[in-house]
């Protein structure tokens, strides 16, 4: 048993020897009985918060209007509630009021689903079923509890819940419980950005993110918060490098291959051909031209929409922008490459790129190109230590200005490439590249202009 699980049995035995009556709650009984190692542990109790205090000195209120003490050991942190009924839900999250309870059945008739209202005796491992929680634990079921309509209106992120359980767990969801889904589908528009934010990284990280994207298609959802995904439906590509079908085919595969990913990661896979539908036409056959850019845009936008961090997005609009590019590794300049490669992060995009060809042509030829130069590059041929700065320019009586980004750039690609290895070497490459102001030195400065362009050009 975990940290978090021994001190959920020792808070259990505690409040028991006070004369309370103390269970383990929710998610990690289901987990327990389903073989799963559970993530958290939560007990609920009939003590109120005030003797919760008393007996448990080092622990901290969470949601002292909601009866919800936290008791933590060392790393082990376990969320301790009393048993509770709700009030009327006036805003679609919260309950106008509760009222602590001393009967368990009422505490669990007012959550979520019935495989996550078990209650079970740590030590013992009795479970009490008010819900026929167990019938659908073995089924395979996610229901709601009571009036699925009522459940939802109560909480309108229990529609995304369910779906999340659905997906990491393998389940069903049951009819009527979809049904309420499917009516109701449009009132996530007022859950918080955050909360559906994390809902839709969990569906993505937890497993099962092919069968949580079906699922939020089916019932309506996945329009709601992502309308950009939802586009890539019915949208067909060219058969020769997409015979598995159109965008959403396309996309939901590259979800099924997904292990355990990152969110930025995840994110990327969903989210990499999000401009093709907006670029889509027919020329010589089916094209998206510069969907890598058009999709980086509206991929800061929906996560910009969603208040994800900063450096969330620049990563997933990194990816996005940067998975057409590895067609070309082949053809790039060993300075271009190298730059390609040294990317933050460069190993989701090359997990990225691995995942894009499996669920398309399956050819991982370049994909083994770049796994090949990693292995082959130290890091210090990757990253050298410049040769030349600008204080070394000025020191050669260059003037600064525009001119220094080009000239270090040159050195720079000149190092990577291995024709220059010492800071004499790259003096003398500037002296020859770019003289200083006299008879030749606007040809030279012109020379390398054009050659940079074409070399842009070449790479795009």
């Amino acid at each position: 048993m975990s940290l978090s699980g021994e001190l959920a049995s020792q808070i259990v035995r505690t409040l028991r020897a006070s004369g309370h009556q103390a269970w383990l709650v929710g998610g990690c009984v289901r987990d327990l009985l389903s073989g799963r190692k559970p993530e958290d542990y939560d007990v609920a109790t009939d003590a109120v918060p005030d003797r919760l205090i008393q007996l448990f000195p080092d622990a901290r209120l969470v949601g002292a209007h909601f009866g919800v003490v936290l008791v933590q050991r060392g790393e082990a942190q376990v969320e301790v509630a009393t048993f509770r009924s709700d009030y009327a839900y006036l805003d679609g999250r919260h309950p106008a009021g509760v009222r602590f309870e001393t009967d368990p059945r009422q505490d669990v008739l007012r959550r979520d689903f019935t495989i996550n209202a078990l209650l079970m005796d740590p030590d013992t491992r009795e479970v009490i079923d008010y819900v026929d929680g167990r019938r659908d634990l073995e089924g395979r079921i996610v229901r709601a509890i009571g009036e699925p309509v009522k459940r939802f209106e109560e909480d309108h992120l229990r529609m995304l819940r369910a779906v999340r359980f659905a997906a990491r767990l393998g389940f069903t969801i049951e009819a009527r419980t979809m049904e309420a889904i499917q009516a109701l589908h449009h009132k996530i528009r007022f859950v918080s950005a955050e909360r559906v934010r994390d809902e839709l990284v969990r569906i993505l990280t937890e497993g099962g993110a092919e069968r949580g994207f079906r699922l939020l298609d089916e019932s309506g959802l996945l329009a709601e918060i992502l309308p950009e995904v939802a586009a890539m439906k019915g949208v067909p590509q060219p058969p020769q490098f997409h015979p598995e079908g159109d965008v959403w085919t396309h996309t939901l595969l590259l979800l099924r291959n997904l292990d355990r990913p990152t969110p930025t990661l995840a994110l990327g896979a969903l989210l990499h051909d999000v401009g093709k539908p907006s670029t889509f036409r027919v020329a010589d056959r089916i094209r998206f031209d510069g969907h890598d850019e058009v999709g980086a845009k509206l991929a800061e936008h929906i996560m910009t929409r969603l208040r994800f961090s900063r450096e969330e997005i620049r990563q997933v609009e990194a990816l996005v922008r940067n998975h057409m590019r590895f067609q070309h590794v082949t053809d790039m300049k060993e300075s271009t490459l190298k730059r390609f490669m040294r990317q933050e992060r460069f190993e989701e995009h090359l997990e990225l790129h691995r995942l894009d060809c499996l669920a398309s042509h399956g050819r991982l030829d370049n994909y083994q190109f770049v796994t090949q130069k990693l292995h082959e590059l130290p890091e210090e041929q990757l990253k050298p230590e410049p040769l030349i700065t600008g204080r070394h320019l000025i020191q050669e009586g260059y003037r600064p200005g525009p001119a220094f980004k080009q000239i270090l750039t040159a050195v720079e690609d000149a190092q990577l490439e291995g024709r220059i290895r010492t800071r004499e070497e790259a003096l003398q490459f500037i002296h020859e590249r770019f003289p200083l102001p006299g008879a030749n030195s606007d040809r030279a400065v012109g020379e390398n202009h054009q050659n940079g362009k074409h070399h842009d050009d070449q790479n795009r």
